[in-house]
């Protein structure tokens, strides 16, 4: 009964606004969570970015299309996939997510809706549910299973304070400066390690 919950961007997949911003030359688009811990703000200035600019809904649709896993990613999750249960939760969207999860397997992923205007541009997002990340871990707590959490940004912490165990993975220095009590992994091989060797206390259902 022993779950990994993994955040995406940044822990499996690189940043897709940062791929965004480079597309369509919006620079407000390169900040991500790393560098604002309120997704309710981070996300209400990129749509205004978006609207100023006029950038079709499909854009963002194509460019996320693109986007490639981290080196070693999709193997990463294939041997954890081979020893837990493994959920991918997100602040990015299922429209962003779903045709990109064919590249890691087609891993449980739990996210936000995406959603155009009549006019074809970014209409806003929909919530899964408000701070769901640390409420998803304790759902699943809930179900039994001992959760071990790894993420790379602020909108992540709650995550991992609601985790059984957790680790930074790919977090930037600001981010592993601010909470030196949690392990920083710098690759998913380090990661890895430090899920193997966590001091579970349910039995590894095989």
């Amino acid at each position: 009964m022993r779950m990994v919950c993994l955040d995406v961007e940044g822990v499996l997949f690189p940043e897709i606004w940062q791929a965004i911003a480079a597309e369509t030359g919006i620079d407000a688009l390169k900040r991500t969570t790393r560098d604002e811990p309120d997704y309710t703000i981070l996300m209400a200035e990129r749509l205004a970015a978006l609207k100023e600019a006029d950038i079709s809904y499909q854009t963002l649709i194509s460019v996320a299309k693109t986007i490639e896993p981290l080196p070693g990613a999709a193997a990463f999750l294939d041997r954890l996939r081979a020893k837990y249960q493994v959920a991918l939760i997100s602040d990015s969207y299922y429209e962003f997510l779903q045709p990109l999860s064919a590249k890691i397997g087609r891993p449980a992923i739990y996210c936000h809706r995406l959603f155009a205007d009549g006019d074809g541009t970014v209409g806003g997002w929909k919530p899964r549910l408000q701070d769901q990340k640390p409420k998803c871990v304790k759902a699943f707590q809930a179900l039994g299973f001992e959760i071990f959490a790894a993420g790379d940004s602020h909108n992540d912490l709650g995550m991992l304070a609601a985790a059984d165990h957790a680790a930074l993975v790919h977090a930037p220095a600001h981010i592993c400066d601010l909470h030196p009590e949690l392990t920083h992994c710098a690759d998913h091989t380090a990661l890895e390690h430090e899920i193997e060797t966590a001091n579970w206390q349910h039995q590894a259902v095989a």
